[in-house]
């Protein structure tokens, strides 16, 4: 019994040590699973890592034929250099590293050439025709005529200032054109992609400008945009340069809302991603085309004064208050602060010039010295031209409010645009007075200026200068054109109402005289009164042949003056003839001195102020 206890207790002491072996030893094989497991992963690691290496071929043969697969070849080449760069313990990492380096290196140069080929293949300049369909309607050509600048603003400088504003073009819808087909767009980002991930940043910049910058500029000379120096601009006549302007005015507007605005959503969609690149991009693209632009603006702002300058000044500060949003929006970053400062100081150049252009105009009227002659006594050119040029204004009144609180630090109210008005037209009557004593005879000196004056409130009464300058202006300057009439009247006709009058007829003897009734009238003179005939037919032939050739070009005011002249010239001539003429008749050739009937009289009164010629024969 004892010996079995001794014997039990041995077993199970071999027992318990088998288990602690049996324990080693899973834990060893635990141990060894383990260690193999990892080396396995490593294995598979090192497997996946190198199996970009089959990707050689189709990086060596290039992306022409397969882009995608080759795009992705790359990626797999940047997995495998990722790799090694962070697992450089196993042998030859540093070899497999500069050979998939220097693959990769090979492969971006390519992707390089892939991406020149492909921008330049779809990178095409946009013809004057497909811009036109981007604008509103009221900003298209009548007449499309690619490549004729005179036809490619055509509709632009066709329309006057208010038709435009009218049109509500600030709400007008612009569609700019698609520039690179949305299919290739991905592609062409891909590549950007990939060229900025190793560092070619900047032959990607270069590639890019070289490419786009010249189809832009290429677009736009189709346009009939031309590189104009302040020396061109100086040496052309004002009619070839003002329709210039015009079409200046409408590139602008195609440029910025179309060919600028395409060009900008181009460069986002293709550096999407990379913000700081696409503003870079867009901003080398579009300098040389902006700057053509611009510098036509600038040498027209720095061009000699003028008065017909100012309207296309106001017309070229208009556009570029409208395009103000639009091109701090489209050329936005840092990279574009010179253009849209470029563009700013235009601005702000333009309207220095019209305002000092406005300025100079009150004085240029007053001091006016042509020496045109108005011979007839019409309404002279230079009020045509000033009244014009005010009606013009109005045209342009908020923008000149917009001057006005700018440079004069005014309220920009009306008030203040009637009050330049007013003196304008002040200036106006000035040098009018000036002009009028050019007239030897002081009834056509008053003729011209009833005439002028007359123009001038007519002028108002059918325009908006009516309400800015009010009915007391209107009043007053009526007045003052019937003041000039009734001077025309006393100045032209009084001396030969003189002869119509008792006065001076009375004779010391001599002679037989009758009354106006047939019954003899002493004191009479038979040859006073013939005499007085005769002097009034030739006085009265002498102002139908002269004032026949003068003008009074408004017919109310023609026919207003005869009236005023018949109603004191006929009843008159009627009394004297009813009263005298008895006298003569009795007489030898009575026809000799009584020429004329009241009813000749007024006959010939209604061919005064026609501005015949004297070549033209007596009706």
């Amino acid at each position: 019994m004892g010996i079995s206890v001794v014997g039990m207790d041995s077993l199970s002491e071999r027992a318990s040590m088998m288990r602690e072996a049996l324990q080693k030893s899973q834990t060893i094989t635990e141990n060894v699973v383990s260690i193999l497991g990892s080396f396995d992963s490593r294995l598979s690691a090192l497997e996946t890592a190198m199996r970009p290496t089959q990707a050689e071929t189709k990086i060596l043969k290039g992306p022409h034929e397969d882009l995608e697969g080759y795009l992705g070849a790359i990626d797999q080449l940047r997995s495998k250099i990722r790799f090694f760069s962070s697992n450089k313990n196993f042998r030859n990492s540093d070899g497999v590293l500069n050979q998939a380096n220097t693959l990769l290196a090979k492969a971006i140069s390519k992707l390089e050439d892939e991406f020149k080929q492909r921008l330049n293949s779809y990178s095409k300049p946009i013809e004057p025709d497909r811009l036109f369909d981007g604008l509103p309607n009221a900003l298209r050509p009548l007449s499309e005529s690619p490549g004729n600048p005179g036809d490619a603003g055509g509709r632009g400088t066709s329309h006057n200032h208010s038709e435009l504003q009218n049109s509500d073009l600030e709400a007008a819808v612009y569609t700019p054109p698609t520039l690179i087909p949305p299919r290739i767009m991905p592609l062409l980002h891909d590549l950007a992609q990939q060229m900025v991930r190793a560092g070619h940043q900047q032959q990607l910049l270069r590639i890019y400008k070289e490419t786009r910058s010249l189809v832009l500029e290429e677009s736009l000379h189709k346009l009939g945009i031309e590189k104009l120096s302040k020396d061109d601009v100086q040496k052309m006549q004002w009619e070839v340069l003002e329709a210039k302007i015009g079409n200046w005015i409408h590139f602008m507007r195609i440029a910025v809302k179309l060919l600028f605005a395409g060009e900008r959503k181009v460069c986002d969609q293709m550096f999407e991603g990379f913000d700081s690149l696409s503003d870079q991009c867009f901003a080398e693209v579009t300098a040389s085309s902006v700057s053509v632009l611009l510098s036509f603006g600038e040498a027209i702002a720095r061009s000699k004064r003028s008065p017909e300058k100012l309207f296309v000044l106001l017309d070229m500060y208009e556009i570029m208050r409208e395009l103000h949003s639009e091109i701090e929006t489209i050329f936005k970053g840092n990279a574009c602060i010179e253009i849209r400062e470029s563009a700013l100081g235009l601005t702000k150049r333009l309207a220095q010039r019209a305002q000092e252009t406005f300025g100079d105009f009150e004085e240029a009227v007053e001091k006016d010295a042509t020496k045109t002659a108005v011979l007839d006594g019409t309404v002279h050119p230079l009020t045509s031209y000033v009244i014009n040029y005010v009606k013009f204004l109005f045209d342009y009144q908020s923008t000149l409010k917009q001057l006005f609180q700018e440079f004069e630090n005014a309220d920009g109210t009306n008030s203040q645009l009637a009050s330049v008005t007013i003196r304008i037209m002040q200036a106006l009557q000035t040098n009018l007075d000036g002009k009028s004593k050019q007239y030897k005879d002081p009834s056509l000196t008053h003729l011209f200026l009833m005439n002028n004056i007359h123009y001038m409130v007519r002028s108002v009464r059918r325009s908006e200068a009516k309400d800015l300058l009010g009915d007391d202006w209107v009043q007053i300057h009526r007045r003052i054109v019937q003041q000039h009439a009734n001077q025309y009247k006393r100045n032209a006709w009084q001396k030969i109402l003189q002869c119509l009058s008792i006065q001076g007829l009375n004779s010391s003897g001599g002679g037989s005289a009758i009354g106006g009734d047939g019954s003899n009238s002493s004191g009479v003179s038979r040859a006073l009164v013939k005499d007085r005939f005769k002097i009034f037919n030739m006085q009265f032939e002498e102002l139908h042949q002269r004032q026949s050739q003068w003008t009074v070009p408004d017919t109310e005011l023609r026919e207003s003056l005869r009236l005023a002249v018949a109603e004191v010239l006929l009843p008159a001539y009627r009394s004297f003839l009813k009263r005298f003429g008895p006298l003569v008749e009795n007489g030898k050739n009575p026809q000799k001195y009584i020429r004329y009937t009241a009813e000749d009289l007024d006959r010939m009164l209604g061919e005064f102020f026609e501005g015949k010629n004297l070549s033209e024969p007596k009706r």
